[in-house]
C-alpha cells in the first residue's frame, strides 16, 4: 500500500497559512466552552490511502488468463491493470508511465505477469503479494513492440517489433539474449519489400524448437531455432491479423483482413489446405466470395469427443450496416453468431488444460467488450452466458450523482437484497463462475456500508459496500412515473433537456425510515417509501409548484408565527396548498394568449395505472412548472425528513417546503423573502427571462443569454465532465461568481431558537451560495392523527450566521460536543392497514439551558472558504477557521469517527483536510488529488468511520480511507491473488509415440538463448530498470500461509541454484582431475622405455 506523504498538523497548534483567523477561535465565551468540552480526536487517528477500486476497467485494451490460478488480468489504455479472481477478489495496479497496455502474458502458476506497453516497455509484476509490484522493467529504445509470446513453463519471452525483428528476453533477470531473429533472414531473400510488423509469434505445440512468425503483410514463417533458418514460408495476399495452432502441431489457421480464414499444413507451404469466408456470400458461379470485414482474431480449440471449435471476432459482410459486434462460434457444421452490446476488444477461450500439445477441451469464452465483460458457456446448448459476480454495471447508464453511507442500520441491507433478488435476470448458465482464483481477506469492518448511485436514465442503484466489496442490492427506475416519448419527434415542447430528461441530479435518503427523495434534471422531485407489498397506483399523486423570481414585486414577510397559508408567496398559484392530486395540465390549456408556455411541467406524468412491485414505491411527485414562457430553474439542493414528513428543495429562484404526508405545499418563497427586512444583499430588479439559467442539472451555468429554445445538454454529454454541478454544491459560484443567490444546502433539526425556550423545536436551516445560514421554525403536530389533519406551522427566523463562500454543510452538536443524529421516524409498512401500523416517532432529547451555561447546542456550518461553530441559542460564534484562501471547498461533511466527530473537506486544489469539532483544529491536510476532472467534483463523498469515494472514471468507483484504524487493518482485509496450486500433469505421450518419437519435442532454450551460446545483446537496444518490488517484494510476499509458502519456494529455488552451482563446480573438478590423470598417463607411456638421461 502506497503511503501518502502526509503533512500532519500538530494538535493544539494552528498553521499560519491556513488558520490566520483562528485567533478569533474564542469569541465571547470560547474559553469556557474549550474548558468544558474534551476533544478525543487527534492527528494520529488519521491516515489517507486508497483502499479498493470497483467497476469496469475504463477503456480496456488487453486481457490475459492464468488457467491454473484462474485469475483474469485486464489492461487499459491509461496503463491500469485490473486483476480479478473469485467474487470479491479484485486488485488495481497502475503503470507509472500511463501508457496503454497492449499485451499481457501470465507466467502460468508462477504468481507473475508480464505487461507490454505502448511506450515500448515490458514489465514483470509480482502477484504473490496482496498489492502487486513491478520486479523488473525493460525499455526498448530503438524498436517498437508489437507482439509478445511467453511459452508455457518457459522463462524466455519472445518480443516482436514493428521492424519485423524478434528479440528474446529472460524473464527471470529481464535481460536481452544475444539471439535475434532478423526479418531479412526470416523472409525470402528474393523478396524486395519489408514484411511489416510482427503480428504473431507462437511455438509449435509439438516441437518447441519451431517458431511460427506472422508478419502483417501476409507472410508466415516457420523458424527453426536451432539451425537459425526458416524451414517453411507461407504466403497469402491478404494481411494477417492472428494465427492459431491445432494442438497436434501439423496445421495452423490464419485470419485475414478480407474476412477469410486460411488453414495451412505445415509441410505444404505452396497453398492453403482450405480457404473459407465464414460470413461471405458464396457466388453460384464459383468465383471468390465477396470480401468481408477483417477477422481480428481466431482461436482453434480441439476436443477429444467431438468436433473442434473455431472461435472468431469480426468478419461480417460489409452490407450488415448497423449490426452489432459479433462473436462467431463454429463447431462442426453449426455456426452460432453471438451479438454483443459493445465493440469487442479481445476474447480468450478457457480450456481444461494449460498444455498446448493436448486436446484443449474448451469450456468457456471470455469476451472483453469496450464497456462490459461477458463469459459464454460453450458446454451448454445455446451458449448461455455466466452471471457476472463482479460489480461491473456501475456505468450501465452514466452515473450522475452518488451518496455514501457508512454505519447504516443493519436491517436495511437484507431488506433491500430481499426485494432486489427478485429483479435478477433469468437464463444464465447453471455452472459456477469459472474465474475463481484467489482468497478473500481475513479482516472485516465492524460497520455496514452502502452506496447509492443516480444515473442518466433515471435509475437508482443501491449497493452493499461492506468489507471492501461491492454488490448491487436493488434497482429503482424513476422514469416509470412519466410518459416516454416514442421518438424524438414526439418530444414535448416543454422539455428542458435534449437527452436524458429523467437523469437523477440529487439524492436524499433516510436510512432509518427508508424514505428516499430524488431530484431530476427536469425540475422534478419524487418521494419514495419502502414497502414489502405490491400495490397498483391508479393515479400518481402530483403536486405542481410555481416558482418565480420577480424582485421588483417582492414583499418581505415579517418574522413571526404566521401559518403557511398566510405566507406571502408572490407569483405563486392561488393556493400553495393542494391537498388533492392535481390534474395533468396540457400545454394547450395553459398557454397564454401570446403563445408563452405557462403552468406547464417539463414532463408528462403517466396517465395509466402504475403497478409497483415490493420495494420503493412512489409517494408523491412534485414538478416545477413553466412561468410566463420561462422554464423552471434547476434544483440545487434537496433534503427529506421522515420525523417531520417534510421535503425541502431550493433553486436559484427560492425554496419550497412540501408536506409529503398531506401532499401540500407549505412554503414557496424567493430567496429575498427569507431575510425579511434583514436582507444584506443589494438586489436589482430584473426579469428572469434575461438571466435564465440552464435547467439541466449538471451542465455549465455560464450562458445567461440562452433562450428557452436553447436546451441544455444532458448529464451524459461530454460537456458534463467539464463543468461543475450546482446539484452537488454551490462551488460553481467560486469559479463563475454570480450575483444571484442560490439555495445550496438544508438541514432539519430540533433547536433552541430563543434564550427563553426550554424545549427544542423542529426547524429547517437553510444555507445559500452567498454564505448566509437562515432558520425557519416549524410547528409539527405531535400525534399521528393530528399530523394528518392539522397543517404544519411555519415561521421565518431570519439569518443566524454568515460565512465566506457558499454554505455546503450544516450539523448540530450537543453541549458536550457530541454530534446530534438527525431526527427520524423508524420504518413501518406504509401499505399495512391503519390499525396494524406502528408509527414510533423518535425525538431527540435536548438538555435545557442552565444559568451557568445558557448555550446547550452548537451549530456547525461549513462553507466553500471557512467553517464556524455557533453557540445556540445565543448565536455567538465560538470557533472560526479559514479552510482555504487560494482555493475553495468542493465537498464538506460532518463525520463520525470511532473516537469523535470531525469536519472532512475536499478542496478544488486536491487537498483533503479534517478539522476537529468543536474547536476546528486542523488534524489532517493531504495534497491527494489535483482536480483534473469535474466528475470527481460531482461525485466525491465523505462518510462516517473515515471512508470516502469518488468516480475516478466514467465506469469506476475509487474508495479511499482517511482513518488510521482502517489503514492499519487494510492488509488483512485485502484478498490474495496467488494461492499454491499444483500444475496439472503433462499429457501422456503413449507407448508408440514414445517408442517412435511422435510426441512433443522439448528444447533446452538455455543452450540457445543463454549468454554462453548467444552472447550479449547490444546495450543500446533496451534499458533494464529494476522495479520497486525487487526480490524483497518476492521475499516479503503476503503474510500468512501463502506468504510462508512463497518464501519457502523462493528459499528452495535459491537452495537449488546453490546446489546446481556446487554440482557444476564438482563436475568441473572431476573433469579437471580426469584431464590431469590422462595427461599423467600419457607422460608415463611416453617416458616408460627411456633412460633417465634421455628425459
Amino acid at each position: 500500500m502506497k503511503k501518502f506523504n502526509i503533512r500532519k498538523v500538530l494538535d493544539g497548534l494552528t498553521a499560519a497559512s491556513s488558520s490566520s483567523s483562528a485567533a478569533a477561535a474564542s469569541l465571547q465565551s470560547g474559553n469556557r466552552e474549550n474548558d468544558l468540552i474534551q476533544e478525543t480526536l487527534q492527528s494520529e487517528h488519521f491516515q489517507l490511502c486508497k483502499t479498493v477500486r470497483h467497476g469496469f476497467p475504463y477503456q480496456p485494451s488487453s486481457m490475459a488468463f492464468d488457467p491454473v490460478q484462474k485469475i483474469l488480468a485486464i489492461g487499459t489504455q491509461s496503463g491500469a491493470l485490473r486483476l480479478f479472481g473469485r467474487a470479491g477478489v479484485e486488485c488495481f495496479c497502475q503503470h507509472e508511465s500511463g501508457s496503454a497496455v497492449i499485451q499481457l502474458e501470465f507466467l502460468v502458476n508462477e504468481g507473475a505477469l508480464v505487461s507490454a506497453l505502448a511506450d515500448d516497455s515490458i514489465h514483470l509484476w509480482n502477484l504473490r503479494q496482496k498489492l502487486p509490484a513491478i520486479l523488473h522493467s525493460l525499455k526498448f529504445n530503438r524498436e517498437r513492440i508489437t507482439f509478445c509470446h511467453l511459452p508455457f513453463q518457459s522463462k524466455w519471452l519472445y518480443v516482436g517489433t514493428e521492424r519485423g525483428n524478434i528479440h528474446i528476453v529472460n524473464v527471470e533477470s529481464f535481460t536481452l539474449s544475444g539471439y535475434v531473429i532478423m526479418w531479412n533472414k526470416a523472409i525470402e531473400l528474393s523478396s524486395k519489400t519489408h514484411p511489416g510488423p510482427v503480428v504473431h509469434i507462437s511455438d509449435n505445440p509439438m516441437d518447441e524448437g519451431k517458431l511460427l512468425i506472422g508478419f502483417e503483410c501476409g507472410i508466415v514463417v516457420l523458424w527453426d531455432l536451432k539451425s537459425k533458418k526458416a524451414d517453411y514460408r507461407y504466403s497469402y495476399d491478404e494481411a494477417i491479423h492472428s494465427v492459431a495452432w491445432h494442438h497436434e502441431g501439423k496445421q495452423f489457421v490464419c485470419s485475414h483482413s478480407d474476412g477469410t480464414l486460411t488453414t495451412w499444413n505445415i509441410r505444404a507451404p505452396a497453398k492453403p489446405a482450405q480457404i473459407i469466408t465464414p460470413h461471405g456470400k458464396q457466388p453460384k458461379d464459383g468465383k471468390k466470395p465477396e470480401p468481408c470485414k477483417p477477422i481480428l482474431k481466431v482461436e482453434y480449440k480441439t476436443t477429444r469427443a467431438g468436433d473442434p471449435f473455431m472461435i472468431l471476432c469480426g468478419g461480417l459482410s460489409y452490407d450488415t450496416v448497423g449490426r452489432r459486434p459479433c462473436l462467431t462460434v463454429m463447431h462442426g457444421k453449426s455456426t452460432a453468431v453471438l451479438e454483443m452490446d459493445y465493440p469487442i476488444v479481445d476474447f480468450l477461450t478457457l480450456c481444461e488444460t494449460p498444455y498446448p500439445n493436448d486436446f484443449q477441451e474448451p469450456y468457456a469464452v471470455v469476451v472483453l467488450l469496450e464497456k462490459d465483460l461477458v463469459l459464454i458457456d460453450l458446454a451448454q446448448i445455446g451458449y448461455p452466458i455466466f452471471e457476472n459476480p463482479y460489480p461491473l454495471s456501475i456505468h450501465e447508464s452514466p452515473v450522475t450523482c452518488c451518496e455514501y453511507f457508512a454505519d447504516c442500520p443493519a436491517e436495511v441491507i437484507p431488506a433491500l437484497y430481499s426485494e432486489g433478488s427478485r429483479q435478477k435476470r433469468q437464463g444464465f448458465s447453471k455452472k459456477e463462475w469459472p474465474i475463481s482464483g484467489g482468497n478473500w481477506g481475513q479482516g472485516t469492518l465492524s460497520f455496514s456500508e452502502m452506496i447509492i448511485t443516480g444515473h442518466a436514465d433515471g435509475s437508482i442503484k443501491f449497493w452493499d459496500a461492506s468489507a471492501l466489496m461491492l454488490q448491487v442490492l436493488y434497482k429503482l427506475k424513476t422514469a416509470k412515473v412519466f410518459e416516454k416519448p416514442r421518438s424524438k419527434e414526439e418530444k414535448s415542447s416543454t422539455e428542458i433537456v435534449d437527452e436524458d430528461p429523467f437523469a437523477i441530479q440529487i439524492l436524499s435518503w433516510c436510512p432509518e425510515s427508508r424514505v428516499l427523495c430524488v431530484a431530476g434534471v427536469s425540475a422534478h422531485v419524487i418521494v419514495y417509501r419502502f414497502s414489502k407489498q405490491e400495490v397498483t397506483t391508479e393515479v400518481v399523486q402530483l403536486l405542481e409548484v410555481r416558482m418565480q423570481c420577480e424582485l421588483n414585486e417582492v414583499e418581505s414577510p415579517e418574522c413571526g408565527g404566521e401559518q403557511a397559508s398566510a405566507v406571502s408567496t408572490p407569483g405563486t398559484s392561488s393556493s400553495p396548498q393542494t391537498s388533492l392530486p392535481q390534474s395533468h395540465p396540457s400545454s394547450s390549456s395553459n398557454n397564454s394568449s401570446d403563445g408563452l408556455r405557462d403552468n406547464v411541467p417539463c414532463l408528462k406524468v403517466r396517465s395509466s395505472p402504475l403497478k409497483q412491485s415490493p420495494g420503493y414505491q412512489v409517494e408523491l411527485l412534485i414538478q416545477l412548472v413553466w412561468v410566463s414562457g420561462e422554464p423552471p430553474q434547476q434544483i440545487t439542493s434537496l433534503t427529506v425528513n421522515s420525523a417531520y414528513g417534510l421535503v425541502a428543495f431550493g433553486s436559484g429562484n427560492g425554496l419550497a417546503v412540501v408536506d409529503y404526508l398531506q401532499k401540500t405545499l407549505l412554503v414557496n418563497v424567493s430567496n429575498a423573502e427569507l431575510y425579511g427586512s434583514t436582507d444584506p444583499h443589494h438586489r436589482q430588479p430584473h426579469s428572469p427571462r434575461k438571466t435564465r439559467q440552464p435547467s439541466a442539472g449538471l451542465c455549465d451555468g455560464n450562458d445567461a443569454s440562452a433562450t428557452p429554445e436553447e436546451r441544455c445538454k444532458s448529464p451524459t454529454s461530454d460537456a458534463r465532465d467539464n463543468s461543475f454541478s450546482r446539484s452537488r454544491s454551490s462551488s460553481v459560484a467560486s469559479i463563475d461568481r454570480e450575483s444571484r443567490e442560490v439555495i445550496s444546502s438544508f438541514y432539519f433539526c430540533d433547536w433552541l431558537s430563543k434564550k427563553s425556550e426550554t424545549v427544542a423545536v423542529p426547524s429547517l436551516w437553510v444555507g445559500t451560495s452567498l454564505g448566509s445560514m437562515l432558520a425557519i421554525a416549524l410547528t409539527v403536530p405531535s400525534t399521528p392523527e393530528q399530523r394528518m389533519q392539522q397543517p404544519v406551522g411555519v415561521s421565518f427566523c431570519g439569518p443566524v450566521v454568515r460565512l465566506k463562500g457558499g454554505i455546503l454543510r450544516m450539523a448540530q452538536l450537543d453541549a458536550s460536543g457530541i454530534l446530534l443524529p438527525h431526527v427520524y421516524e423508524s420504518w413501518y409498512e406504509p401499505n399495512a392497514p391503519e390499525e396494524e401500523r406502528e408509527q414510533p416517532r423518535r425525538h431527540r432529547l435536548t438538555s435545557p439551558p442552565s444559568q451557568e451555561n445558557p448555550d446547550c447546542q452548537y451549530a456547525v456550518v461549513c462553507s466553500e472558504k471557512q467553517a464556524k461553530v455557533v453557540a445556540l441559542p445565543s448565536q455567538n460564534c465560538v470557533y472560526e477557521h479559514n479552510i482555504t484562501e487560494t482555493s475553495f471547498v468542493l465537498r464538506a461533511d460532518v463525520v463520525t469517527m470511532t473516537t469523535g466527530v470531525a469536519i472532512a473537506c475536499f478542496c478544488a486544489n486536491g487537498h483533503i483536510m479534517t478539522l476537529s469539532l468543536p474547536s476546528l483544529r486542523p488534524l489532517l491536510d493531504v495534497n491527494y488529488l489535483p482536480l483534473t476532472d469535474m466528475r470527481i467534483a460531482r461525485t466525491f463523498c465523505f462518510s462516517n468511520q473515515g471512508q470516502a469515494l469518488y468516480l475516478t472514471s466514467p465506469t469506476e468507483i475509487q474508495r479511499i480511507t482517511y482513518s488510521q484504524e482502517t489503514y492499519d487493518n487494510l492488509q488483512e482485509m485485502l484478498g490474495e491473488l496467488f494461492t499454491p496450486v499444483e500444475t496439472p500433469e503433462a499429457p501422456n505421450r503413449g507407448f508408440f509415440k514414445g517408442l517412435f518419437g511422435g510426441g512433443a519435442q522439448s528444447l533446452d532454450r538455455e543452450d540457445l538463448f543463454g549468454e554462453v551460446a548467444a552472447g550479449k545483446a547490444s546495450r543500446s537496444l533496451a534499458q533494464h530498470i529494476p522495479g520497486p518490488g525487487g526480490m524483497e517484494g518476492m521475499k516479503g510476499a503476503a503474510s500468512g500461509v501463502v506468504g510462508e509458502l512463497a518464501r519457502a519456494r523462493i528459499a528452495l529455488d535459491e537452495r537449488g541454484q546453490k546446489l546446481g552451482e556446487l554440482e557444476e563446480r564438482t563436475a568441473a573438478m572431476m573433469a579437471s582431475a580426469d584431464s590431469f590423470s590422462k595427461h599423467a598417463h600419457d607422460i608415463m607411456l611416453k617416458c616408460k622405455d627411456k633412460k633417465w638421461y634421455q628425459l
